[in-house]
Formats: structure tokens, C-alpha cells, sequence
């Protein structure tokens, strides 16, 4: 049996505070990404920050794929984190020129990250080195696209940056992807404290448009219907889904089948969440100040958008895993999505619509039989599809 193959109720490893600390710098990314597409909503702005935002979710997988194999309980580890913090923190600040001006900047502190991260991996047992002896290459080489993009003109640079992606996505099948160490618990639970802190920072996002607004009645009520959505964001992860999640982890004894399901499931899906909530971010930062004016199209499809690519997002986890309540997310998306000539009526409504929509799904959701239905039951975690 391999490494990867060990159940996380095996393990008492938990979350600690350092990796905490790390994904608070992580999510300084989201806030910038959220600011880059506020400035200019086109298509153009949110194909470089999709494309943003898979570069570096990458590699945030990368390092909790990391310690969850590597726990940093040492100086050395520790500082290298650190140094992979620095990386991160760097790249986010050179986020709204990383198409521009900066570029490099994003570029070399991207390759930071990697080398750190590969660095770190050798200090893991045999059979992740040796998945990483395949992988590292690749996410290095993806890197360097990067950072050749940042140093060459365009069409080239835009070239390098999709062709990144696409080198990411073939690592995760071409190296021996079952030889990574996935312990269910720490996995999960890292994951989610990585939701709730994009989540809590897309709420202190759009308190940063508050500056300079009147605080009358208009701005107060985008503030607290912001806030409800926001709650049903949560509501929407972490009400039995993740536990759940955890549950169908654990119960996989196929290495391979396993760490396919951390990669679909925690990474892929994941990153949809979280552009839903960059693109949910901006259309509530741009309701402020206007909440009873007409939004522009962009900005109510922006509001409505966001909630929809998070719901299709946690809809395509849940689908993954087999666990019910995924074609409930799809409907309330395509509900949520039917708000947007609201919208370009009056911020407001659409704004309150929203979560009045989304809290009649979570009502309709938790009727006796809902969850299961046409789904995995509880009884049967463990069994993946096709397993």
C-alpha cells in the first residue's frame, strides 16, 4: 500500500496555525484579482484574471498537497514556507500590471514559488518524491512560461500564459499522481478554511468601496444584503457538504482513484468557486453608492454571475464526489442568473433577490429526502463513482 492510500481517521494531523497564516497571504491574491476586474469589467479583464487566478490556484494546491505530506515542524521548513509566502505575496502585488508593467515581477516570484515548493517536497517520504521528481519539471516549466510572458510582447505573452495552464493540467495526468500522501481530514480541512477567509475577504473587499460613500440608507442596505449573499455562500459549503466530502475522501482506499478525486473535486472545482466569488465581489462593489440606479450590463451580470459560477462550481464538486444536492445548485444558478435584467432596472432588486433566491433553495434543500435524492446516501461514503 502507498502512502496515499492511509484514511485520514488514521491521522490526528490538523490545520496549523502557520498554514493559516499562509493562506491568509494566498487570499491577498483574491482581493487584487477582485480589484483588477472592478476597474475594467470586459471580457479581456476576466480571461487574464481566469488565468491569473489557475496559475496561482495551482500552485496554493501545490502547497497544501504539501504539508499535507511535509507538516512545516521544523526551522527549515518553516522559513521555507515563509519564502513561499514571500513568493505569493509578491505575485499579489504585481497582479494588476501582471499583463503590463510587471509581468516580471509576477513572473519571477511565481518561479520562487515553485522552486520552494519542489524544495520542500524532497523533504517528503519516497513515494512523493518520487511523484514529484515527474511533476516538479512540469510545474517549473509552466513557471517559466509565465515568466517569459511577462517579458515578451504581445500576441506572445498571452500565448505563454494560456500554454501555462495547459502544462498544469497535463502534470496531474502524466506523473504517478497516486504516490502523493492525501490524509482526508487535514486535506479537507485545509480547503475549507482557505473558502470561509476568500470568502470573509471578498466581504472586506467590498467594505473597501464603502470609502468616500455616504453612509445613508441605500449604502447601508447593499451592505447587509452583500452580507446575506455572502452567508449563503457559506451556507451553500459548509451546511453537512464538507463532512461529507471528507467522508467520501476518507472511505477511498484507491490510491490513484483517491488523489484523482482531491485533484477534481479540491482543485479543479475549486478554483470555479472562487472566481464566482471575484466575480460576485465586483458586481456588489460596483451596487455601492448606486443602489437605486440602474447597474450597467456587465455589472448585474457580474452580481448575478458570481453567485451562478459558484453554485455550477460546487455543483460539479458535489457531482464529483457523488454526494446529493448538485442539481439543486444548478437550478438556483439559472434562477440567480434570471435576476440580471433586475438589475439594469435597479441595483437593489436584483441585490435583494439574490439571497431571497438562494435562501428558498437552502429551505427547499433541507426538506426530509431532498439532499439524497437521485444521490450517494450516507451510507454509502466511501463508494466513489465507478468504484
Amino acid at each position: 500500500m502507498t502512502e496515499s492510500a492511509t484514511a485520514a481517521p488514521e491521522s490526528g494531523v490538523r490545520v496549523s496555525t502557520l498554514e493559516l497564516f499562509f493562506d491568509l497571504v494566498f487570499v491577498f491574491t483574491i482581493t487584487q484579482l477582485t480589484e483588477t476586474l472592478a476597474e475594467h469589467i470586459t471580457l479581456a479583464t476576466l480571461g487574464d484574471v481566469m488565468l491569473m487566478l489557475f496559475v496561482i490556484w495551482w500552485m496554493y494546491s501545490g502547497y497544501a498537497w504539501l504539508t499535507n505530506a511535509v507538516a512545516p515542524n521544523s526551522s527549515v521548513r518553516r522559513t521555507l514556507l515563509l519564502a513561499g509566502m514571500a513568493g505569493f505575496l509578491v505575485m499579489a502585488l504585481a497582479v494588476p500590471e501582471a499583463f503590463g508593467e510587471y509581468g516580471w515581477l509576477f513572473g519571477v516570484s511565481y518561479l520562487v514559488v515553485n522552486l520552494v515548493h519542489s524544495a520542500l517536497f524532497l523533504q517528503a517520504g519516497p513515494a512523493a518524491r518520487k511523484a514529484m521528481r515527474q511533476l516538479a519539471p512540469l510545474n517549473i516549466l509552466a513557471a517559466l512560461l509565465v515568466l517569459t510572458g511577462g517579458l515578451l510582447p504581445e500576441p506572445y505573452r498571452h500565448l505563454c500564459w494560456i500554454a501555462a495552464p495547459l502544462v498544469q493540467i497535463a502534470a496531474g495526468y502524466v506523473h504517478d499522481i497516486e504516490m502523493h500522501s492525501i490524509l482526508a481530514g487535514h486535506f479537507v480541512e485545509r480547503h475549507g478554511l482557505v473558502m470561509i477567509v476568500a470568502i470573509g475577504e471578498s466581504i472586506v473587499a467590498i467594505g473597501l468601496g464603502f470609502r468616500g460613500v455616504h453612509l445613508g440608507g441605500g449604502a447601508i442596505l447593499v451592505a447587509v444584503l452583500g452580507l446575506c449573499i455572502a452567508y449563503y455562500l457559506w451556507w451553500i459549503y459548509f451546511a453537512g457538504d464538507n463532512d461529507r466530502s471528507e467522508h467520501v475522501l476518507a472511505g477511498t482506499t484507491d490510491p490513484r482513484r483517491r488523489a484523482r478525486l482531491a485533484l477534481d473535486g479540491w482543485g479543479y472545482a475549486h478554483y470555479v468557486m472562487l472566481l464566482g466569488v471575484v466575480v460576485l465581489a465586483v458586481g456588489i462593489k460596483k451596487t455601492v453608492g448606486h443602489a437605486f440606479e440602474p447597474l450597467h450590463w456587465g455589472e448585474a451580470i457580474a452580481l448575478a454571475g458570481g453567485v451562478a459560477i459558484y453554485q455550477l462550481g460546487h455543483a460539479g464538486f458535489l457531482l464529483r464526489l457523488g454526494i446529493g444536492g448538485w442539481r439543486h445548485r444548478v437550478v438556483a444558478a439559472l434562477v440567480v442568473l434570471a435576476t440580471i435584467p433586475l438589475g439594469h432596472v435597479v441595483a437593489v432588486a436584483q441585490l435583494a433577490a439574490i439571497p431571497l433566491i438562494m435562501a428558498a433553495a437552502a429551505i427547499i434543500e433541507d426538506l426530509p429526502g431532498m439532499r439524497r435524492s437521485g444521490s450517494t446516501a450516507i451510507s454509502d461514503f466511501g463508494r466513489t463513482p465507478g468504484s
